[in-house]
């Protein structure tokens, strides 16, 4: 990602469509969408269900400082794993450290969304404090290149986290507010994006690393969403598929459910309509239909 620009917006209004432009190097230009609104999630056409998105405050200053941190830092990076046009910066426990090659990108043991701040535990988040002040002890560098951007690192993580007030610190601190994030990503929904904030994050990070002839995401029966994984290894010949998510009211997700409280998963043969398309690429599901 060349000259990234994590964006979010943190007035609760309708913002209008953005206009993003991007080079013929893929360099991100723009602003990301509103993500403060509650917002339906379109899952076809028979089934909207409610994802709260986040709750209208105004900036901290530490926010403001974690917002600008990371653009300037984002715009120091060649290249980006989540690849796109317009950046959010997604609370998302990110951890930029800072060798003799430059800034580089690691994640906490969790990160805190936040409207989750209210209900987090101050012992508990002074573990990631902890965690993290033992990886950049490792990374001296980094203390100098976060002096340069306006950030005392070093304050941060020398301050143990014993009250709401260190919670909130925190959480709109560098260390944890720091996630640039494509919107498609962080608040699409399928099928023009998998957000973490609509879909399990285990299933949204599969779209980052899946090989491109395998479709993640597929139709079920009653045309609504619904992400699919292989049963077996590629080219063992095994077509069948395993439900990881299921649109909710659906036939299909009250099967997933019935299987989950079983301590099964819910898995399709390769003859099943859904296997067809998540293997459609690869010229189509073939060997095994167990």
């Amino acid at each position: 990602m060349a000259k990234a620009k994590a964006s979010a917006k943190t007035k609760a209004k309708t913002a209008a469509k953005p206009k993003a432009t991007a080079t013929a190097k893929g360099k991100p230009n723009g602003k990301g969408s509103n993500v403060e609104d509650v917002h339906d999630v379109e899952a076809g056409s028979r089934v909207t269900y409610r994802t709260s998105g986040h709750p209208p405050r105004k900036d901290s200053p530490t926010y403001a400082r974690s917002r600008k941190t990371l653009k300037s830092i984002s715009g120091a990076i060649e290249s980006w794993y989540f690849a796109g046009d317009d950046y959010q910066d997604h609370h998302g426990g990110g951890l930029w450290v800072h060798d003799d090659k430059g800034w580089f990108f690691v994640r906490n043991l969790v990160g805190i969304e936040w409207s989750g701040q209210f209900c987090a535990d101050p012992k508990k988040v002074d573990v990631l404090r902890r965690n993290a002040a033992r990886l950049y002890a490792g990374f001296p560098t980094s203390f100098v290149e976060f002096k340069k951007l306006g950030v005392d690192l070093k304050a941060l993580l020398d301050k143990a986290i014993t009250d709401a007030d260190g919670v909130a610190e925190w959480t709109d601190s560098i260390c944890n507010a720091s996630v640039p994030l494509p919107q498609p990503l962080h608040t699409g929904s399928v099928p023009k994006g998998g957000g973490v904030h609509n879909y399990p994050t285990p299933v949204t990070d599969i779209d980052r690393f899946r090989f491109d002839d395998f479709q993640l995401w597929v139709t079920d029966k009653q045309g609504q969403p619904a992400a699919v994984v292989p049963v077996g290894a590629r080219g063992s010949g095994d077509s069948r598929i395993r439900v990881l998510h299921a649109t909710p009211g659906t036939k299909l997700h009250k099967a997933h459910m019935a299987a989950d409280k079983k301590g099964q998963s819910l898995e399709l043969p390769g003859d099943d309509p859904m296997a067809k398309q998540a293997f459609k690429k690869q010229g189509g599901a073939t060997g095994k239909t167990k």
